[in-house]
């Protein structure tokens, strides 16, 4: 892998849902990539080594820690498996590269499961973004685009969720965490003048999608005849967004920094600041009531679904809905997919994953 490239790009989570797909769409344009994730157990390790056995890494190399190991399908990829708390190696790793930006998707996910474990997400969120800031002020990186995420609303009842409200009361620890991550961000974009872009991702979902999210978890019912919990009811609203159309802003943002702007320091929006710093929604901004999602679900499925209605959860948001305009207009962002062209291509790589999954694990991972 060429360490001196100009257009090297540092992507954490690359064993993720977003990072594997973001890593496949940046090679594809010609950039060289290096990957960290550290591949934790939060959800079904097998399908954190299946996305990168489809970028080319193989498992038994991979699953060692502070291994690089390059790809076998393209030559611009480089994975490393590492903890972002461990501030010697990600400094290491930054020393050896040049990096031009940063797309910090890593990040310890899950609202419910925040609850439960906090200390996880002060390590990897907190800690873990720290670190990640530090090197970037340290190597002066042209720029760091790191998720945040639609929970960071809370308890705001004004529809469309916008960057331009404040965001101070989240209803989950994962959320509070999300929002610190902002904050930190503009510290170091006011202190260092290190520009920073966080985006606000609104339930993403499509192949290669996390097990713990509504489309897989949903999925996994349906065909297997199990109760499909409905929270609320059914009475919620949620901004699908399908993956290519995430990736697609996400690709249009990297590669346009933040500059300081002549605001002046009173009366700032949220949003933005003097300083090269910004956060946008990121989703389709076209809410679906979830009794029409799982009906859409059902269908590309080719199953009904057996449904155990139950209350609201703790943690849990009724509706979310986003207001898109600032990423359409700054970056001509606009999501192309329907609900049912997304369910109709994450139904399809479904029933391939259930057919193969078998196989996959225990014929070549094991």
């Amino acid at each position: 892998m060429n360490q001196s490239s100009n257009k090297s790009i540092f992507v954490t989570g690359a064993a993720g849902f977003i990072g594997h797909s973001l890593v496949k769409a940046l090679l594809k344009a010609g950039y060289t990539v290096v990957g960290i994730d550290n591949i934790n157990d939060y959800y079904d390790i097998n399908l954190k080594y299946a996305r990168l056995k489809d970028l080319g890494i193989e498992r038994k190399k991979a699953s060692l820690y502070n291994n690089p190991v390059n790809s076998e399908n393209d030559t611009g990829f480089c994975f490393v498996r590492l903890d972002l708390e461990d501030a010697a190696n990600l400094a290491a790793l930054f020393a050896k590269y040049n990096f031009m930006s940063i797309c910090h998707l890593g990040a310890q996910a899950g609202v419910r499961y925040s609850i439960k474990n906090p200390a996880a997400y002060v390590s990897s969120n907190v800690v873990g973004f720290t670190n990640i800031l530090e090197e970037c002020r340290k190597h002066k990186v042209e720029h760091l685009v790191y998720a945040s995420s639609s929970s960071v609303y809370g308890l705001n009842a004004r529809m469309p969720f916008s960057t331009h409200d404040a965001v101070d009361h989240p209803v989950s620890f994962y959320a509070a965490t999300k929002r610190a991550n902002e904050l930190m961000a503009h510290v170091y974009s006011h202190l260092y003048k290190l520009p920073t872009t966080g985006l606000r991702f609104f339930t993403v979902y499509g192949p290669w999608g996390r097990p713990d999210m509504s489309p897989m978890l949903f999925a996994d019912a349906i065909m297997h005849g199990q109760p499909l919990k409905v929270f609320n009811h059914g009475d919620m609203g949620r901004d699908f967004t399908y993956i290519d159309d995430i990736i697609e802003g996400v690709m249009r943002v990297l590669v346009k920094p933040p500059h300081s702007s002549d605001v002046t320091t009173t009366n700032l929006d949220p949003s933005f600041s003097n300083c090269p710093f910004k956060i946008y929604n990121i989703g389709s901004s076209s809410p679906v009531r979830l009794g029409d999602y799982i009906a859409a679900l059902e269908k590309a499925l080719g199953k009904p679904a057996i449904k155990e209605y139950l209350p609201m959860q703790p943690g849990d948001v009724k509706n979310t809905y986003c207001d898109i305009s600032d990423l359409e207009r700054d970056f001509g962002y606009r999501p192309q997919t329907t609900l049912e062209q997304g369910l109709k291509a994450f139904a399809e790589w479904y029933h391939w994953w259930e057919d193969q999954k078998g196989r996959i694990i225990f014929s070549q991972f094991v």
